[in-house]
């Protein structure tokens, strides 16, 4: 007993006059929408291997025509790879996409864009 009135004054010692939510307002639980432009500060190296893709999407791949069988082009994945995770983990990732880009049946998620079926594999 005398416990229990212990606790229940140390309690009010600490306790916020008024009423608290515990777990902040219901206006604080709306989702956020995500921000594109959320990437950490890109290394050197991840810099220059952007401008490198950009050259190789501007300049190459008009001339050489469309062949990625995957939306987004692989050049644009392992872009948006090395600004997410930074450049050695970007890089594996496009590399391995790009040992990927064949013609062969994929099992994953596939979109169809102009009557024609592309693969879909967005970064992660």
């Amino acid at each position: 007993m005398r416990f229990s009135l212990l606790l229940f004054f140390t309690s009010t010692l600490v306790a916020t006059p008024g009423y608290n939510e515990p777990w902040g307002k219901d206006s604080d639980l709306q989702a956020k929408k995500p921000s594109h432009h959320s990437y950490p500060n890109p290394s050197l190296a991840t810099l220059i291997a952007k401008q490198v893709i950009l050259f190789h999407q501007k300049v190459i791949s008009p001339i050489d025509g469309p062949r990625s069988h995957f939306k987004p082009c692989s050049s644009q994945y392992m872009k948006l790879c090395m600004m997410k995770h930074g450049f050695t983990k970007g890089f594996l990732m496009g590399c391995d996409r790009l040992l990927r880009e064949n013609k062969d049946p994929w099992i994953y998620r596939k979109i169809a864009i102009d009557g024609k079926l592309i693969k879909y594999d967005p970064p992660r």
